[in-house]
């Protein structure tokens, strides 16, 4: 039987350690012909708006996820969910396999053919204006003085008993 491509859902930050114990399992139970590739999709995105300047950081594309290709079995499904920290399966009772289409795109997502842009990517600019929505300024609005791109924190000028007060801030603890 062909070998079908799954997603299976888990504990998201341990992604590297349930497919080192896929793996471990399916060498120790002589099954490398039932099983393909164990992908844990991870992409470069560039992290800041400088992009020339800046260096691609490696991103999880789906955290929480991985994709499995393997021969459609209820034995094979078995291996994997039991593994510790796997959740289950994408699809319910019986897998949802992914279409050639989807498999395809994610594969070139993951080989760089397709570029993925870092979903918390802000352009800010010294000058702008921001709200901050997060941490103790929640709810304060103010001009951007400074911007640290390496430190991906801002310096938020921001009135506090009529006086201009600098706060410093993470780029997604404010908004445009």
């Amino acid at each position: 039987m062909k070998k079908k491509w799954y997603i299976v859902q888990l504990i998201a930050g341990y992604e590297e350690k349930v497919k080192d114990e896929i793996l471990k399992r399916v060498q120790e139970q002589g099954l490398q012909d039932e099983f393909g590739e164990v992908l844990v999709p991870e992409v470069k995105a560039s992290g800041s708006f400088f992009n020339q300047l800046s260096t691609a950081a490696i991103e999880q594309l789906f955290p929480g996820y991985m994709l499995i290709s393997l021969v459609p079995s209820i034995e094979n499904f078995r291996l994997v969910t039991t593994v510790y920290r796997v959740i289950r399966f994408l699809g319910g009772e019986y897998p949802s396999e992914l279409s050639p289409l989807e498999v395809e795109r994610i594969l070139s997502q993951v080989s760089g053919k397709i570029s993925v842009a870092s979903s918390d990517v802000v352009i800010y600019n010294i000058g702008d204006h921001v709200e901050i929505i997060e941490g103790p300024f929640n709810g304060f609005s103010g001009i951007i003085n400074s911007i640290d791109e390496q430190k991906q924190k801002i310096v938020v000028m921001i009135s506090i008993f009529n006086r201009l007060t600098p706060i410093e801030v993470l780029f997604n603890q404010a908004k445009k």
